[in-house]
């Protein structure tokens, strides 16, 4: 039952470090690293809002999604009116928005869902409760994101890497925009049992900035981003299980994945400061 459990985390983990990593580069190429961290925290008000309204349905991915998404969406649009009416810059903008809703968030979780535990399950996750719902669901992340990506990959690159060029090309640079964030929000959701809406930031940004020191390559970004997320997610649960069997010692596995993440990333910087990465090396004359 133990190994069973552990292949699911494994399973369920990786899909959704997958997940994140078909768009992560585009949120943080199109400099939306900290949009991407607003979110994460806003959707914990809109998860507890369509908790209250359907008098319980927290679980019910359908309800998840539309309450994401409703938080996604008034984050932007607060975040954009901010910037656009009170002349604010964007990194002002997006702290003051994502603060306020957050707390907004954990104030109703207190006030009305105090017994539910949902507070602690968005944050933190619970990995050691994933069913095979789970897995179908970050399966179908997985197909969403690559889906998108693959139908629209010219026009992804374009408006991250030139949005007035897209612009005069015709394309429009709002919907693009809308999709990405939408994509984001689904994939909040995803990891909300698994690792929690805050720590799916981790996913998001950690295994790029690892991908990024050894390539520049959009292709070979969104090929190794994942993987990176994959074999954190794989050692991580390896980690967390011998934790328990062999000292007694219950650790949150979302914890360590992205403890683990952090740690990948100092390494690869050690190893791209020492020039050992193989492209770094010159050739013979």
């Amino acid at each position: 039952e133990g190994f069973m459990t552990d292949l699911l985390q494994m399973a369920v983990l990786s899909f959704i470090a997958i997940a994140c990593g078909l768009i992560g580069p585009f949120l943080i190429l199109k400099k939306m690293s900290m949009f991407a961290n607003s979110l994460s925290h806003t959707v914990l008000l809109g998860i507890a809002l369509a908790f209250l309204i359907t008098g319980g349905a927290v679980f019910n991915l359908t309800v998840l999604l539309i309450g994401a998404f409703l938080a996604a969406l008034m984050t932007a649009l607060l975040t954009g009116g901010l910037i656009r009416i009170f002349r604010l810059q964007e990194d002002a903008s997006i702290g003051l928005v994502f603060t306020a809703l957050f707390a907004l968030g954990i104030t109703v979780v207190t006030l009305f869902l105090r017994d539910t535990h949902l507070g602690i399950e968005a944050v933190m996750g619970n990995a050691d409760l994933l069913q095979l719902s789970d897995l179908k669901f970050a399966l179908s992340l997985v197909g969403c994101n690559l889906a998108a990506i693959l139908l629209f990959y010219k026009q992804f690159q374009l408006c991250t890497f030139d949005g007035h060029l897209a612009k005069t090309m015709g394309m429009r640079v709002g919907v693009f925009h809308f999709l990405l964030l939408f994509l984001a929000a689904m994939t909040c959701i995803g990891a909300f049992r698994a690792i929690g809406v805050l720590l799916v930031l981790a996913f998001l940004v950690g295994p790029f900035l690892t991908a990024r020191l050894f390539c520049h390559s959009l292709p070979k970004l969104l090929i190794l981003t994942p993987l990176i997320g994959v074999a954190a997610s794989i050692v991580g649960v390896m980690i967390s299980r011998g934790c328990l069997n062999l000292f007694g010692v219950p650790l949150s596995t979302g914890g360590i994945v992205a403890t683990l993440i952090g740690l990948i990333y100092v390494f690869g910087k050690i190893v791209r400061s020492a020039k050992l990465h193989p492209c770094e090396r010159k050739l013979p004359s």
